[in-house]
């Protein structure tokens, strides 16, 4: 673009009345924003966890930012939205690893996408914090700085094949999932669990999402003898068309899953209200209702702070907020406390005990990058949801 004469003019004579009075001053440069890179889906047929968890990221960026930022530092989140795809996860990992240099990578949300992002993400030398179940993503000998915010697979399967065989007393079981990379490492990691506590698993089945007519698998489950149905995907319309299909055929099986089984998503999707009925998900005893009603006391307090700032709940899940502000939280603590190079944050995660979140409870060692506690992992009833958040399912003491 070129410079007008009287631009050059006009610019040299107020420089010459600055340094004539005394006036001229040396710029004071802002402090370097912390870059944290972002990868949720917020779009796409899995978006129902990225659209919740970017509920609580966003209000904990703001108010760390309203206060100050962290040690002056204000964070600059740069978010690419994967589309609940693969290929655009690695795309974007690789715009914020290369071109943004971020100082840590928050995300991917769903495992199908992480699966894909974390080797990329871990080459580059990047932290790397996410919220994922698959087992496999938070291998330290492989992945050094990739920690994980969250229960793993095991946790998770763990918690629905006690309450299936355990309390429900239910020993042949139907697992199913959709076709995606979570849906079927979830399949492949429960189903010789079940078998272990003594199940019989009747039907194993993964399934194409977008298969708008379930009647035909389900019927197969029904004929096979299934006294449950265990479904792994995030995907709200596949699981609500489970719960279509089997209130349609006046089927009296209970369902029994993954934690999108009881979000407002999938709720908006049923047909009749009572075919939420009978139908229990993972959940975490942080953000659980007890026997008195009452959440613990910081999930009750999170949820004020939630009621005042105006943030919907009504089409998602409490732990799905509270896990992203947990995450910022998490990422503006390791920068406070270490400062904001691969290796202090590293460092200072590696030595993370009962940090105390929202949504749980995290503690990290050198050789464990798995932060969650296996007694926080519960099941729930869904059609108790009240505030993003339920009632323990029967069965649970407290």
């Amino acid at each position: 673009m070129s410079i007008k004469r009287r631009q050059v003019l006009s610019g040299s004579a107020a420089g010459a009345l600055s340094l004539a009075g005394g006036l001229a001053s040396p710029a004071i440069a802002a402090p370097e924003p912390i870059k944290i890179g972002y990868l949720p889906a917020l779009t796409g047929p899995s978006s129902s966890t990225g659209i919740g968890i970017n509920r609580g990221t966003e209000l904990a960026v703001n108010e760390i930012n309203a206060a100050g930022g962290v040690n002056g530092r204000k964070i600059e989140l740069i978010v690419r939205d994967t589309q609940s795809d693969p290929t655009k996860a690695v795309n974007g990992a690789a715009e914020l690893t290369k071109r943004q240099k971020v100082n840590i990578v928050w995300g991917p949300l769903n495992s199908g996408e992480s699966l894909a992002a974390v080797p990329l993400v871990a080459r580059d030398g990047v932290p790397q914090l996410h919220p994922c179940w698959v087992d496999s993503l938070t291998d330290v000998k492989k992945y050094p700085m990739c920690f994980r915010d969250a229960p793993t697979n095991q946790q998770i399967g763990a918690a629905a094949n006690r309450y299936v065989v355990d309390v429900l007393k239910r020993k042949k079981v139907a697992v199913v999932s959709d076709t995606t990379g979570y849906g079927t490492a979830s399949v492949q990691a429960y189903v010789p669990m079940l078998k272990e506590k003594g199940a019989t698993v009747v039907y194993q089945a993964n399934i194409d999402a977008a298969n708008p007519d379930l009647k035909p698998d389900m019927l197969r489950m029904r004929e096979a003898g299934a006294e449950a149905i265990m479904p792994w995907s995030v995907n709200a319309g596949f699981l609500s068309r489970i719960c279509n299909t089997r209130g349609k055929m006046e089927w009296d099986v209970p369902i029994v899953g993954q934690t999108t089984l009881g979000s407002g998503q999938t709720k908006a999707l049923l047909e009749k209200p009572e075919y939420w009925n009978k139908v229990y998900s993972n959940n975490f005893r942080n953000v659980c209702f007890g026997k008195d009603g009452k959440l613990p006391p910081r999930a009750a307090e999170f949820v004020e702070k939630l009621h005042k700032a105006k943030i919907d709940m009504g089409d998602t899940l409490l732990w799905w907020i509270a896990l992203g502000y947990d995450g910022i939280h998490m990422m503006a603590d390791a920068v406070k406390a270490a400062g904001s190079s691969p290796k202090e944050i590293t460092d200072y995660w590696n030595k993370l005990k009962d940090w105390p979140g929202v949504y749980g409870d995290i503690t990290f060692t050198p050789q464990q990058h798995n932060g969650f506690q296996d007694d926080e992992v519960v099941m729930c009833e869904v059609n108790s949801l009240r505030d993003g958040a339920f009632n323990l399912a029967p069965g649970y003491a407290s």
